[in-house]
C-alpha cells in the first residue's frame, strides 16, 4: 500500500461556488444542513457570495464543512491516509479526520474561532516571494511588532504584524513580490495575544480524543497522536508561525509516498512539489475528483 498524506488547505484557498456540486450528494446534504442549524447560516449561500465568502467570519466554517465533507466521501470510497496535516485552519479539519474530536464539535470551535479573529482589527499580512531569506531574517530579527507568520516555502512567505512594522520591511527586502493580504488582523503573530487567550479557554472546555492518525501540527511539524500534546500546539496556533516548509519536508522522512490535497485550489499541492520532490500529488477539489 502506497503510504499517503491528506493536506487541508486554510482561507486564502476558498473558491466561489465551492462545494455547491456536493449538494447533489445526500450524506453531504445532510451535513450542509447540520452546519446551518449549528452556524445560524447557510454555507451554500455564503459559497455563492463572493463579498462575504471572503471575509473571515463566514471563510473558515465554509472551508472546514467542504473539506470535511470531501474526506468523508474519499473515506466512503475505502481511502484512508496514513498521517494529516492542514494549514492554519486545515489543521481543524486534519484533527477531526484524524477522530480528535467530532464534526460538529470541530464546526463549533471553528466557528468560535472565526468570529474571534474576525474581530481582531489593527494588525496586517503580507506574502514575499522570491526573496533573499537570509536578508528577510535579519530585517526581522531587527524590526519589532513583525514576524514571520507562514513559512510556507523556500520561495514563499507571511509576515505579520503592525502596518507600520510590515510595510516597513516590505521596503527593505528585496523580493520579486511583496503583496498585502486581504485580512482583518496580524494572524499568527503576538498580536493576536489577546483573541488566542480568549479561544484557550473554549480549547480548554473541550475533550480532545487520542488521534488514530498521526497529525502534523502547524507550531510542531513531528508527526503526533497524543491528544494532550495536540491540544497545546491548537493552543499556541493563534499566535505561532505556520511551518508548512518543515512538515512539507517531514512527509517523505516519515515514510509518505502520496499526498492528497483535499479542498478547494491547489496551493498546498503546489508548495510541497517545490520542497519535497519525488512524492506523487493529488488534489480533491470537488465531487466530480473523487474516485469512482
Amino acid at each position: 500500500m502506497t503510504k499517503t498524506a491528506w493536506v487541508f488547505p486554510g482561507q486564502g484557498s476558498q473558491a466561489l461556488n465551492m462545494g455547491i456540486d456536493l449538494l447533489d450528494i445526500p450524506s453531504a446534504k445532510a451535513k450542509f444542513a447540520q452546519a446551518e442549524t449549528i452556524l445560524g447560516w447557510s454555507v451554500s449561500e455564503i459559497c455563492a457570495d463572493e463579498e462575504k465568502l471572503s471575509r473571515t467570519l463566514y471563510t473558515q466554517p465554509c472551508l472546514y464543512v467542504i473539506e470535511s465533507i470531501l474526506a468523508d466521501l474519499l473515506r466512503e470510497k475505502g481511502q484512508e491516509p496514513n498521517l494529516v496535516a492542514g494549514h492554519s485552519l486545515g489543521e481543524y479539519i486534519a484533527l477531526y479526520v484524524a477522530g480528535v474530536f467530532d464534526w460538529s464539535t470541530g464546526l463549533h470551535l471553528v466557528k468560535r474561532r472565526a468570529e474571534i479573529m474576525d474581530s481582531a482589527a489593527g494588525g496586517m499580512m503580507a506574502a514575499l516571494l522570491n526573496f533573499d531569506r537570509q536578508q528577510l531574517d535579519q530585517i526581522l530579527s531587527e524590526t519589532a511588532d513583525v514576524v514571520l507568520a507562514n513559512d510556507n516555502s523556500p520561495a514563499q512567505v507571511v509576515i505579520s504584524g503592525t502596518p507600520e512594522a510590515v510595510h516597513n520591511v516590505m521596503s527593505q527586502v528585496k523580493a520579486k513580490r511583496a503583496v498585502p493580504l486581504k485580512v482583518s488582523g496580524a494572524f499568527h503573530s503576538h498580536l493576536m495575544k489577546a483573541a488566542s487567550q480568549e479561544f484557550r479557554e473554549i480549547l480548554d472546555g473541550t475533550v480532545f480524543q487520542t488521534a488514530v492518525i498521526s497529525v502534523s501540527s502547524n507550531v510542531d511539524p513531528v508527526p503526533e497522536i497524543d491528544a494532550d500534546i495536540l491540544k497545546q500546539r491548537l493552543t499556541k496556533q493563534m499566535t505561532g508561525s505556520v511551518r508548512w516548509r518543515e512538515i512539507s519536508l517531514q512527509l517523505p522522512e516519515n515514510g509518505i509516498e502520496k499526498v492528497v490535497e483535499i479542498g478547494p485550489g491547489n496551493v498546498l499541492t503546489g508548495l510541497i512539489k517545490r520542497i519535497a520532490s519525488g512524492l506523487i500529488l493529488a488534489n480533491i477539489r470537488n465531487a466530480a475528483e473523487l474516485p469512482e
